[in-house]
């Protein structure tokens, strides 16, 4: 399995305005500059399905596989012969916040998907970190 993580240490936000941020699918698109729009339809809660379409890419149904309130959810998104997982991660420490987002593949076609996918979506997480950590500051 391929697996890239990015944490980062913040006081701006806590938890709560973290879980605010990402259970609210559908706004999702007014602070992450790398998707066009993400729909769910439901409850942000295991077991739904999130629709979103990257900038210039496919649209793409991603599961809701786990989730701990305010402390963790794991999505899951299908590829032919691979499942690449994304995680978020929200960790009181004493210095504040350790937000970590980690991409993983998996699968016989794995290394393909890496390629076309995960590894951009890997280099991109410093950034989106701070993306979401600014639309979480404003709830």
């Amino acid at each position: 399995m391929w697996t890239k993580s990015h944490s980062i240490v913040t006081k701006d936000v806590t938890k709560e305005q973290m879980w605010a941020l990402f259970a609210d699918v559908n706004n999702w698109h007014t602070w992450d500059k790398g998707i066009e729009f993400a729909k769910l339809e439901g409850r942000f809660d295991s077991g739904n399905r999130i629709t979103l379409r990257p900038n210039g890419g496919p649209t793409l149904k991603v599961d809701l596989i786990e989730l701990i309130e305010n402390k963790r959810f794991l999505v899951l998104t299908h590829f032919p012969f691979a499942k690449m997982y994304v995680e978020h991660r929200f960790e009181e420490v004493l210095e504040g916040l350790k937000i970590t987002n980690s991409v993983s593949v998996k699968g016989l076609l794995g290394f393909i998907w890496v390629k076309l996918v995960a590894a951009k979506i890997a280099e991109a997480l410093p950034q989106d970190t701070e993306q979401q950590i600014k639309g979480a500051s404003r709830l």
